[in-house]
């Protein structure tokens, strides 16, 4: 049996929830949008919620609701999905990176603090800083944050792994230290819809946008328009926005799950903590945990130790991967990407996150592994490694 290193849980109850909406009115636009962000919002304290169809839309309109242009700088981290920054791109602005913290492999605040200071004797300070919270652990979002404070620069944190995770004993999606949050619901995240995504924020201004560039910027909202109403038919179109709509059925399959996050996530933890015994003696790096954080535990990545084994990290891949055991490597650094290249971005530019790639592997993390799963996989991981 196959054991992937992400996937989704489904049960009856996310069953009958989609069903519901199958032999409803609304099969998009209804009333499941709004249930699914009030659920979302109602986890995270975050004031407002807007439910798109996949997050990578939502860092789009995320961006744009923050008036990111040409002329405009975005920083994110090179570890991580190219979205994080061809969302910058997609506003016609121009991306930078900052290199990672060794330990949390998240943005590093004190590069970032170092990029700033010349940035702003060269005047290209960055308009939106994007921090991911790779794997489900939240970024330095204080240190982050203080810096925006200081330098002027938006924040909109890519919670793409996090949902159910805290900072500082807080939900993950709260925005306390930034304008506008993103989480995904792919099948391999916490909790699904199939594809989806939303963007979480407690500005009214910046809810209001999101909402109408969700949806190609129409609104059925009179103080929204320009004239009044002409009649009960009447909408306008008042900005350019997108059709980045979710459906019905996706949104009730969110809101069914929703109610089993705080199980998934604990789950989570249990199947790390189980690793981390399970692998403890091996030459393995193993996630090491801000204690500020309470990991999300998207993924569990390994990092290996290869002047200590006798295969190279290629080797240790492909030999797991031939026992049926998929495992993967979050991520490629965006940096080294042929389309980022072309950009003059090149091998040696951040030295941490390209020494993560050399050495990273992230092994099955999903709530239905089993215990024999666990010990399998760690098993086909010792003798990968030779050892």
């Amino acid at each position: 049996v196959m054991i992937h290193y992400g996937r989704q849980a489904i049960t009856q109850d996310d069953i009958d929830a989609v069903v519901a909406v199958l032999k409803s009115v609304n099969l998009t636009q209804g009333p499941a949008i709004a249930q699914f962000e009030q659920s979302v919002a109602n986890h995270t304290g975050a004031k407002h919620a807007v439910a798109v169809s996949n997050a990578t839309a939502a860092l789009h309109i995320a961006c744009l609701a923050l008036d990111l242009g040409p002329g405009d700088w975005l920083w994110t981290t090179p570890n991580t999905f190219v979205a994080s920054a061809n969302c910058a791109l997609y506003c016609g602005a121009q991306v930078d990176f900052v290199d990672i913290d060794p330990h949390t492999y998240n943005l590093c605040p004190q590069k970032l603090e170092e990029k700033l200071i010349q940035a702003q004797k060269s005047n290209k300070l960055p308009k939106v800083v994007v921090p991911v919270h790779l794997t489900g652990q939240p970024c330095d979002m204080a240190a982050i944050h203080a810096l925006g404070q200081k330098y002027g620069f938006k924040i909109i944190e890519d919670a793409s792994h996090a949902i159910g995770g805290r900072y500082k004993g807080e939900p993950i999606g709260n925005s306390r230290y930034s304008d506008i949050t993103v989480f995904s619901f792919h099948p391999v995240k916490i909790i699904t819809t199939g594809e989806g995504g939303m963007a979480l924020t407690n500005s009214d201004e910046l809810a209001t946008r999101l909402g109408l560039l969700r949806s190609h910027g129409i609104t059925r909202d009179p103080a929204l328009m320009t004239e009044p109403m002409q009649g009960p038919w009447y909408y306008q179109q008042v900005a350019l926005g997108f059709n980045y709509r979710m459906t019905d059925m996706q949104a009730a399959l969110g809101v069914s799950q929703m109610t089993r996050l705080v199980d998934y996530v604990k789950r989570r933890h249990d199947i790390a903590r189980r690793y981390n015994e399970l692998l403890a003696d091996l030459p393995l790096t193993l996630p090491w945990q801000h204690p500020d954080s309470h990991s999300a535990y998207h993924l569990y990545v390994v990092r290996l130790q290869l002047d200590c084994i006798k295969a190279t990290h290629r080797q240790v891949f492909e030999t797991l991967r031939a026992k049926d055991i998929m495992v993967n490597l979050h991520y490629i650094p965006v940096h080294t990407q042929p389309y980022y290249q072309q950009m003059g971005f090149k091998q040696g530019d951040y030295p941490q996150a390209e020494q993560y790639y050399r050495e990273a592997i992230s092994i099955p993390m999903h709530v239905n592994l089993t215990d024999e799963e666990l010990q399998f996989v760690s098993n086909c991981l010792r003798e990968a490694m030779g050892l």
